[in-house]
């Protein structure tokens, strides 16, 4: 860090200039970086749900998947009055000749099937399959939305349907981001003139955020060339690299700012600067960097676009702080203070946050017992999580896709768009009818089945009696191309496909026994496959975190128990912000208060996202408190003075940054979209509780109850770390003689 700190002084207009060029290039090339990504990527691509999806799609063209579907209202009359009639028959044509679809129809066009009529029999359905994968079908909805949105004397309609509701809530994000970023700036910037006291040095840390951000959308738009990129990562990017810069920033700036307070030239500052509070970001990079990494443990695209960009926006925002940022203060010098609004108290030997920790430390015990049981009542709701995947209804009420989709809901018995499809490839449907025929009648008999629709007939319940009707024309779909083999079965669902009610049918079908193989695809199957792919991956991501982490803790500290019990208190922190995001979003406590409508679930990648990104955050802070206390431990090897002081030079500081982390997310937290906002109301609970409760009163309860045993590793391991360890060894007059001679 020293040498890198002589080279940076060194060069300061060159490093400043490369980022000059750099800003105006990053703003060209990853600028429009929201349309180069994808709105889907929530697929497995291994599950059986969607190779079996991809099969029937591929086999059958004309299956009739429900990527697109059109409400019609009748305006006076029924569906079936010849003018309504004539109106939806003339949609259906429409939208079946339309580019790109590959199928069409609707209750018109299947002679009047009665599922596909509402129960007041003034609603009716067209469906419609689209061509290409899931990025390409969400892009040719976005262009047949407005040809089918309409409103005449005679209907009216309204369009849902996977690839609509999935480019909606896409373009509300990209809404809601662009809305946050203009609401949390003007906040931002003000708190941290609080923070600085100085216009020069609050705008500091913006700069380095812009480059960090500006650099993570140019890595995610060369990435989009390569692999699928989710669009949604973008919240991250932004979130996170504003909030990872400003912390960055404000420990190396504060630290600066302590150094020459002392008298010292401003390249003394910069090295002292660089090799206490620098080496101290390049660790805590490293932790955030390892917990996001874990998502590219998963096989699903979104989740592995959060690793892309979190790692991206992590390493830039550490370079930017650790490259630019010095040489920033190279150049500026006791500038830093210009326009200054008013004077900051910088820390001393005593002050509040030493009084607190002081404090705890004469009464551990209470402190210590009294805060763990608070974090443990608050995650008592995280023992009632139930995982999930969102729909429409994370959307806001008034989204049309929502809004048409609630009509569906509600007014028809039957989840017609919603149904499983049972791939079965292989059979001859000619000779194997009798086949066919039996397993259709199984699977009509399952809880849960409204309808089986299979090239044998149509299977239902009516009066607890099968019943097993002939095949009308729209039968022919399931019959393959000619001189082919295979066919497949629908089987619509009278239960909400997102519940476990959903689930356990799925599990019902395929744990029915049939002469043959067979897949299932649909939505609730995708439910069940995805939970499955994140659960059996979840543990090697959890261990991979925690061995890593542990390692770099022991690198840095050269302590076994300082790195145990880091883990132990942010698994801690964790589940309490777990637990107040079940109590939240799963259970809607806040529901009318935060604007959001619960569907008694937690989408199942949430809980994921938010544990590696706050493990990460929790981290961050963790590193830097426990930087200070073993720098001022080494100096004096006194454990309760070394943590009295090291919190009382980083309480000001932890404090600080998590404030300003938590403008961040309230911004993200205004999104109109639940998926969103949970992200950013559990995030913002996360760093308020690690901030406050953890770090300001469990760290330094439990290194008093510890005391010099915080610091204990066996002799043979304290050797190693003598010398394989990552720490600054010079001592400080050395590192001033250095750089007093060697930067002009």
């Amino acid at each position: 860090m020293r040498r890198l700190a002589i080279l940076v002084v060194r060069r300061r207009w060159w490093v400043i200039a490369v980022a000059l060029v750099a800003l105006p290039a990053s703003v060209l090339y990853g600028g429009s970086v929201h349309d180069k990504l994808s709105p889907g990527g929530f697929l497995d691509p291994g599950a059986e749900s969607t190779r079996a999806a991809a099969a029937i799609a591929k086999e059958f063209p004309s299956s009739g998947q429900s990527d697109f579907v059109v409400v019609i209202t009748a305006k006076h009359g029924t569906v079936d009055s010849p003018d309504v009639a004539a109106a939806g028959l003339a949609i259906t044509q429409r939208l079946g000749s339309a580019t790109g679809v590959v199928t069409a129809f609707s209750y018109w066009s299947l002679n009047s099937v009665p599922q596909l009529r509402s129960r007041d029999q003034r609603e009716a359905l067209v469906f419609a399959s689209l061509r290409g994968n899931d990025d390409a079908k969400i892009k040719l909805a976005a262009t047949l939305i407005p040809q089918f949105e309409s409103d005449t004397n005679v209907v009216s309609t309204g369009v849902t349907g996977v690839a609509v509701v999935t480019r909606e809530l896409s373009d509300q994000a990209e809404k809601d981001l662009q809305r946050s970023d203009l609401l949390t700036g003007p906040f931002t910037f003000i708190a941290l003139v609080v923070v600085f006291g100085s216009l020069v040095a609050a705008l500091l840390p913006l700069g380095v955020a812009l480059l960090a951000v500006l650099g993570t959308f140019v890595v995610l738009a060369v990435l989009a060339k390569l692999t699928t990129v989710s669009v949604f990562s973008l919240n991250l990017a932004t979130g996170l690299g504003l909030g990872l810069a400003i912390d960055y920033s404000l420990f190396v700036v504060s630290r600066y700012r302590e150094e020459f307070a002392r008298g010292v030239s401003t390249p003394v500052a910069i090295g002292r600067s660089m090799q206490t509070a620098g080496r101290t970001v390049a660790f805590s990079a490293g932790t955030v960097a390892i917990s996001l990494m874990a998502l590219a443990i998963f096989p699903i695209p979104y989740l592995r676009s959060f690793a892309y960009a979190g790692v991206a926006v992590v390493a830039l925002a550490a370079v930017s702080s650790l490259i630019v940022l010095p040489a920033l203060l190279a150049v500026l010098g006791p500038r830093v203070d210009k326009f200054r609004v008013f004077k900051v108290r910088e820390a001393t030997d005593g002050g509040a946050w030493r009084r607190q920790a002081d404090r705890v430390m004469r009464h551990p015990v209470p402190y210590a017992v009294t805060v763990s049981l608070v974090l443990i009542l608050l995650a008592i709701p995280f023992f009632h999580l139930k995982l999930g995947l969102s729909d429409d209804r994370v959307g806001p009420k008034d989204m049309p896709s929502r809004i048409a989709t609630d009509q569906y809901r509600e007014h028809f018995a039957s989840r017609e768009a919603d149904a499983l499809s049972i791939q079965v490839p292989g059979i001859d449907p000619k000779t194997d009818v009798k086949a066919i025929d039996q397993f259709a009648r199984e699977l009509a008999i399952l809880p849960g089945v409204a309808r089986v629709d299979a090239l044998t007939g149509e299977y239902f319940i009516l009066n607890k009696t099968l019943v097993a009707a002939p095949p009308i024309p729209i039968a022919q779909r399931f019959a393959p191309p000619a001189g082919q083999r295979g066919t497949y079965l629908s089987v619509v669902p009278d239960v909400e496909p997102l519940s476990s009610r959903g689930e356990q049918l799925v599990k019902d079908i395929r744990a029915a026994s049939a002469p043959f193989k067979f897949s299932v695809a649909g939505l609730s199957a995708r439910l069940v496959d995805t939970k499955q792919s994140v659960t059996s991956r979840l543990p090697l991501a959890l261990g991979l975190i925690a061995l890593a982490t542990f390692v770099l803790l022991f690198l840095m500290t050269g302590s076994l128990l300082i790195p145990v019990k880091a883990l132990v208190l942010n698994m801690l922190s964790l589940t309490a912000t777990f637990g107040a995001t079940v109590w939240i979003f799963q259970e809607g406590h806040l529901a009318n208060l935060l604007h959001f409508t619960p569907t008694g679930t937690i989408d199942v990648f949430t809980p994921i996202l938010m544990f590696c990104i706050a493990f990460g955050l929790s981290m961050d802070y963790e590193v830097f408190l426990l930087s200070r206390i073993k720098e001022e431990y080494d100096l004096e090897r006194e454990n309760e003075r070394a943590v009295s002081i090291g919190l009382q030079k980083t309480g000001r500081i932890v404090t600080a940054a998590a404030l300003l982390l938590t403008i961040v997310f309230i911004g993200i937290a205004t999104s109109e979209v639940a998926l969103v906002k949970a992200f950013g109301v559990g995030l913002g609970i996360a760093v308020l509780v690690d901030a406050f409760l953890v770090r300001a009163t469990l760290v330094p309860a439990f290194m008093r109850l510890a005391g010099r045993v915080n610091w204990w590793s066996p002799r043979w391991l304290r050797r190693w770390h003598l010398r394989f360890g990552i720490w600054e060894n010079e001592p400080i007059a050395l590192l001033d003689r250095e750089f007093e001679t060697s930067v002009r």
